[in-house]
């Protein structure tokens, strides 16, 4: 007995951050796919688009700079509407259940959970952009490098903090019926304003001006640098900084209203 007092309780680690946060990824995942329409949607018509008013203009289709630019503008669309939707109707649902609640009041850090939506918004918008570079490379002229399409890769993922952002505040500002339709107005105003449908070389002067002030038409221009080369304009990265410091204010300060009205 007295050995049995004597020792020392058995304590387990807690589990890091990195873990929680796989964690709460892998779930978050499995929670999205058990809706596969959402999830064909986001892949599927981006695709579509490519593959229905791209490929039947011979005269973008079979030029390698114009069809690239087509591939690259629905690739920026993909994981544009990927983000909206993926932040903006995860939170909106997620604050009329209970289970959020129950989740905040758990040990583990709030930012797993930011992560963890990152990672997993992050691996979707990857596979919505796969069958985008998979119609561009079989029926359009669209190349480029394997280096540069990396880097194509990283601006891409690098010019989604906006969207995301974006989506986290309607989320947190919005009940879930709302904020569909919202999403759904945010997401074609700025992909026809940014030029992902329509090349801004057709824009009239005062439109393409316009056009420069939103995040969708600073990502086009900022992945087709980073996938063709040539000169990236300063509005180009100014904006795309400006955007993501506006809307992570504007996140936080919903988040903070929220939890305010949800648990005084």
């Amino acid at each position: 007995m007295n050995a049995i007092s004597n020792a020392a309780p058995s304590s387990t680690p807690a589990p890091s951050v990195a873990r929680i946060t796989l964690l709460h990824a892998k779930y978050g995942l499995i929670e999205t796919l058990r809706v596969p329409i959402a999830v064909i949607g986001t892949i599927v018509f981006p695709a579509l688009a490519l593959l229905f008013f791209v490929v039947p203009q011979r005269a973008v289709a079979e030029n390698p700079e114009f069809a690239t630019q087509a591939v690259i503008s629905l690739s920026v669309f993909a994981v544009m509407s990927n983000a909206l939707f993926s932040f903006g109707l995860t939170i909106s649902e997620s604050r009329e259940k209970p289970w959020d609640p129950y989740l905040r009041t758990l040990p583990a850090p709030g930012i797993s959970r930011v992560f963890a939506q990152i990672l997993s918004t992050g691996m979707l918008g990857l596979v919505a952009i796969l069958p985008v570079i998979v119609v561009g490379g079989l029926f359009t002229a669209a190349e480029a490098p394997p280096l540069r399409i990396l880097a194509g890769v990283v601006a891409l993922g690098v010019s989604a903090l906006p969207f995301m952002l974006i989506g986290t505040a309607i989320g947190y500002a919005l009940p879930f019926k709302a904020a569909i339709a919202v999403i759904q107005i945010v997401m074609f105003a700025l992909a026809f304003l940014g030029g992902l449908f329509l090349p801004p070389i057709l824009f009239a002067d005062w439109l393409d001006t316009i056009s420069t002030f939103t995040p969708s038409r600073q990502a086009r221009e900022f992945v087709i640098w980073a996938t063709q080369g040539g000169t990236l304009e300063w509005w180009v990265w100014v904006g795309i900084v400006v955007w993501t410091v506006v809307m992570l204010a504007a996140s936080l300060v919903l988040f903070r209203r929220d939890e305010g009205r949800r648990y005084r």
